[in-house]
């Protein structure tokens, strides 16, 4: 008989179970994300969003991990009060962002409700509502990149040494099937009440809280079991960002992190409207065809990490996935292919380069250091997510002069997309370099990019 049982993480129906459920807590958040991407034109209608209106919005989430340096910090929680405090917090932080949202969008807040007269005192170019559904953005995106990491952080956890990138990409997978959906859904409750679509997706973070708080049963016992002692880690020091920052690899992968998903993310808030103009596709088709970018995802990145699991390859893999994604970007910019195509190849570069890159952080950085790690280049690739929606509605506003949601939804006029699009096909020509530099630094950095996750048994 033995005497010792193993640890929870050693039994693999245990270890799947937990990555199920953390990952349909990062689905709400998925969820919640994209949302509102495919009501830009109906904010434009009930609220009198622009372009640009519709891209300050859309950059809030990211100010907290810019500017505030949230991320990092996060990052830096997680890995000194562990996953438990960080991500109850945190996933809290997501939930009342999302209240906050929901509420600035609704006639409660617009006719006079609690903190309109706040709302119109000060920076009186933007309307309330515009403030207030920033402001819970905001708050949301606060909690959400740090939920993110904290989850990351758990995977990494439970799976180390076995099936990391399968599961990472299994993780993804789940999380993007809530954005997914998020495009399928969101039209077919906007109506009677066009705010509905926000206050589901707050009642599914709420969901979300709850699954996790049920996650922390687990946590605790597979702490107990492999004696893990948080007051006995290594103290957080500055010098381990420095140490980071010196570290070439990480560079060229953090580089390549804020290229890529500058070029997607921000993409896809706009993409429903940007298939409504160009191919005159009605909201529903426009956004179930955005949808097939997370769908694609959803079938790809498992497979994808599998073959890193066991073939390698992440550097070679995250070059082609930029090439892709230059070729996505550049069809829809200046071709009017079938849009299904481009949306179907997307969806595939969008597997590849996330299926590669976060287990291949796991092997670059040390595991104590890995939520400052995954903080630190959160933060850097919220900088994008942050600046490109602006840059995008910018830019979009300054290429259709006189063009409004209104002249649009009476028929008048049309929203041309072509110089927003080949900007991020530019960033796509960047992440391609530091896809490159990526793979020759393995070749002198010892990290084995190229070789497979998943260690011999």
């Amino acid at each position: 008989m033995e005497n010792f049982k193993k640890a929870l993480n050693e039994y693999a129906w245990v270890r799947w179970a937990v990555l199920i459920l953390v990952s349909l807590v990062m689905a709400t958040n998925y969820y919640f994300y994209d949302a509102l991407s495919p009501m830009k034109q109906i904010l434009g209608e009930k609220l009198g969003f622009s372009s640009g209106d519709f891209g300050f919005f859309i950059s809030a989430y990211s100010f907290p991990n810019i500017f505030l340096l949230m991320a990092v910090i996060g990052g830096i929680i997680a890995d000194k009060l562990g996953i438990r405090i960080t991500g109850t917090g945190f996933v809290s932080f997501m939930a009342i962002g999302a209240f906050l949202t929901a509420y600035g969008a609704s006639d409660s807040f617009n006719n006079g409700g609690l903190g309109y007269n706040f709302m119109n005192s000060f920076f009186t170019s933007k309307s309330p509502a515009l403030k207030m559904m920033s402001l819970g953005y905001f708050i949301f995106g606060l909690g959400a990149e740090t939920s993110i990491v904290v989850i990351t952080k758990i995977v990494v956890k439970w799976f180390k040494g076995k099936e990391l990138a399968t599961a990472l990409g299994v993780n993804l997978a789940i999380a993007r099937l809530g954005a997914a959906l998020s495009l399928n859904i969101s039209p077919l409750l906007i109506e009677p009440n066009w705010t509905k679509p926000i206050w589901f997706g707050f009642s599914l973070l709420v969901i979300g809280l709850i699954g996790f708080l049920i996650y922390l049963i687990s946590d605790v016992k597979l702490d107990r079991q492999i004696k893990i002692n948080v007051e006995e880690e290594e103290p957080f020091r500055i010098s381990d960002i420095l140490k980071l920052l010196r570290n070439r690899s990480f560079i060229f992968i953090t580089l390549l992190c804020v290229t890529f998903y500058s070029a997607v993310f921000p993409f896809i808030k706009f993409a429903p409207d940007l298939l409504q103009n160009k191919f005159g596709f009605e909201l529903t088709k426009a956004a179930n065809i955005t949808s097939m970018v997370y769908y694609g995802t959803i079938i790809f990145t498992p497979l994808f990490g599998l073959f890193t699991d066991l073939r390698g390859k992440s550097a070679t893999i995250m070059i082609y996935g930029s090439m892709l994604l230059i070729l996505v970007h550049a069809t829809l910019s200046l071709t009017t292919i079938n849009a299904i195509i481009p949306m179907f190849l997307l969806g595939i570069a969008f597997s590849l380069i996330p299926a590669a890159m976060w287990p291949a952080v796991a092997k670059i950085v040390e595991e104590s250091r890995l939520g400052t790690a995954y903080g630190l280049m959160f933060s850097v690739q919220n900088l994008g997510l942050w600046a490109f929606p602006i840059l995008i509605g910018v830019v979009l506003d300054r290429s259709n002069p006189g063009v409004t949601a209104e002249t649009v939804s009476q028929g008048l006029a049309k929203y041309d997309y072509t110089n927003p699009i080949l900007m991020l096909a530019g960033l796509g020509f960047l992440g391609l370099i530091f896809a490159f530099l990526l793979k020759r630094e393995d070749r002198t950095s010892g990290f084995g990019l190229e070789l497979p996750n998943k260690q011999p048994e």
